[in-house]
């Protein structure tokens, strides 16, 4: 094949419209019907058994912005592919689809990877936390910046701002970072190693966080004042009071409680079935009703039908300012704490009971996870569990109903108990 047959002058000179000079190695200099002049490489690909394959023409560019000895260059990278059995047309076409993929920008492949990952997470709070704490503390700094172009030190400049003052706060953003990361090399957005991640990465630069910041807990109440705090939220009237009281009974998150439909609620059974996609396991998880939380809902229902509500299966038990289909938010529950004058979490009730089920029960500790529906075990000995606990849990939750209603004389020590009277509850 012979190479390099033109001449920087004889390109210069060249001036015959619609016409091809050949360089050589499927290299031309075209010449368009008004005298543009551009550079073209022709190849053949497809063809065998003595049969011609299908001819294609790639453009390199015009002359005025491409030299000979850059189209050549150009010429002879294609000529590569050639020799390695793959198209140069379509060799082309995935680069530039990668160089737009490299161009991506990191609030873009957030938001892409939030909208693919959001049904699995539980609660639509969850979803609130991850796009705002993007938002706040990591897209000014590299929202717009390409996923391709962010390294270590953006990393930490985005980090140590709030690393020491909001530590929670950033080890959960560097955690978000890191799986937006990850997500954006699978897509194909970025190569090589995870700025984000912490062990080898991080962990070199930054504090351990628990050098800096102790891990804060929900607040809990000591479950030796549950039963004088049941009573003093028993006179609380408003579907706020009546959310937390099912959520301490039943040792249910708020998300559980301000979701849950009638038709979930079997009273006849005891139970209520909360469905997989408000579970934070993603797994339906049945609730054995002690006494205490029957009373409760059929006052609820009492209520109801005497307001004369249609009591369909998908009604909600309780609806935010009486309108169908509309949830309380979860700063209800914790509105009616702060107006009791009581400085712990709703969340934190689930702590009270885990603590009394360790230190007054003897129930085992698989029980007590599964009150909680945690995650306790797997494979067969999962399938044991599976067997016999609901029953076991129903014992477990009819006990803490009953020490819920109960409550310690501190004078007498004498245990005495809670009377049901509400000013706003139906008999």
């Amino acid at each position: 094949m012979a190479l390099f047959k033109l001449t920087v002058a004889a390109v210069k000179a060249a001036n015959k419209p619609n016409s091809r000079l050949s360089d050589g190695g499927n290299l031309y200099l075209r010449i368009s019907s008004s005298g543009v002049k551009s550079w073209g490489f022709l190849y053949s690909i497809g063809g065998g058994d003595g049969k011609r394959g299908r001819q294609h023409e790639l453009g390199l560019g015009p002359l005025h912005t491409v030299s000979l000895a850059e189209a050549r260059e150009k010429a002879a990278e294609l000529r590569k592919i050639l020799l390695d059995g793959r198209d140069p047309a379509r060799e082309r076409i995935r680069a530039s689809h990668n160089r737009q993929k490299a161009e991506v920008s990191f609030d873009e492949v957030a938001e892409e990877y939030i909208e693919a990952k959001k049904s699995e997470w539980a609660n639509a709070k969850h979803l609130e936390q991850w796009r705002n704490s993007i938002k706040t503390y990591a897209s000014p700094i590299i929202g717009k910046c390409s996923t391709s172009d962010i390294d270590l030190d953006l990393i930490v400049k985005v980090l140590l701002p709030i690393w020491s003052v909001k530590t929670e706060t950033a080890v959960r953003l560097r955690g978000r970072l890191e799986r937006v990361l990850d997500y954006a090399a699978v897509k194909g957005y970025r190569n090589g190693e995870n700025p984000a991640r912490w062990k080898g990465g991080l962990k070199e630069i930054l504090p351990s966080p628990t050098k800096i910041a102790a891990v804060q807990h929900h607040a809990a109440l000591p479950y030796g004042e549950v039963g004088a705090f049941m009573a003093k939220l028993r006179q609380q009237a408003g579907d706020g009071p009546r959310m937390l009281e099912l959520a301490i009974l039943c040792a249910s998150r708020s998300v559980e409680v301000r979701g849950a439909r009638w038709g979930e609620i079997d009273l006849e059974a005891k139970t209520w079935t909360i469905p997989a996609d408000r579970m934070k396991m993603r797994r339906e998880h049945r609730v054995p009703l002690s006494s205490a939380a029957m009373k409760l809902l059929k006052t609820l229902k009492a209520e109801a039908e005497a307001e004369k509500r249609e009591l369909l299966p998908d009604a909600l038990v309780f609806r935010a300012y009486g309108k169908e289909g509309r949830e309380f938010s979860d700063a209800v529950m914790s509105a009616t704490l702060k107006r009791m004058g009581i400085s712990i979490t709703q969340h934190g009730f689930r702590s009270t009971f885990r603590d009394w089920a360790a230190d007054c029960t003897k129930f085992p500790r698989e029980i007590c996870e599964m009150a909680l529906a945690h995650k306790v075990a797997d494979g067969a000995e999962a399938a044991y569990w599976r067997s016999d606990v609901f029953d076991k849990r129903a014992h477990l939750m009819e006990a803490w109903g009953r020490f819920c209603n109960t409550v310690k004389n501190a004078d007498t020590a004498e245990v005495v108990p809670i009377g049901a009277a509400r000013s706003n509850t139906v008999a």
